[in-house]
């Protein structure tokens, strides 16, 4: 059974809607093969990485980049994974109340030194979290948990 990891930093209201609309989409019935684990970001480790067959990231842009536990999550797993995770498919969804481009670029950087391979575009939600967000997380979740399957 292939293994979905969603990686998550929910500090906000705003975050946990997207994290549970990626949940969502994740665990739609017609992805009933592939097992979904979240782990929060400060918790989530090299192990769980390795065990994975795709992943989310999920974070708020703070100051315009990820948040202190995403890059905590990176900074713990980055060499321990290197040469055994190149090629992970991953998605990963961001939500500002100012600019986020800092944050979807360093998610961009970190996850190509990882050899990781983006297999849907990064969401970016800037202020409330309204039905279209909801949605886009949705098919995120949806998206990266289908393509395991394939």
């Amino acid at each position: 059974m292939p293994r979905l990891l969603i990686v998550h930093h929910t500090p906000s209201p705003a975050c946990q809607a997207l994290f549970e609309a990626v949940l969502d989409g994740a665990g739609d019935p017609e992805l009933s093969e592939v097992e979904v684990v979240r782990r929060a970001a400060l918790s989530a480790t090299a192990s769980d990485v390795l065990a994975a067959d795709g992943i989310i990231l999920g974070t708020p842009a703070n100051i315009g980049y990820i948040s202190g536990a995403l890059k905590h999550f990176f900074d713990t797993v980055y060499y321990p994974v290197l040469d055994q995770a190149a090629g992970l498919p991953f998605g990963a969804y961001v939500h500002g109340n100012q600019g986020a481009e800092g944050a979807v670029r360093a998610i961009a950087t970190i996850t190509k030194g990882l050899g990781w391979e983006a297999v849907a575009e990064t969401v970016v939600v800037h202020g409330e979290v309204d039905k279209g967000a909801r949605e886009r997380c949705w098919e995120l979740g949806a998206a990266v948990g289908a393509n395991l399957l394939s």
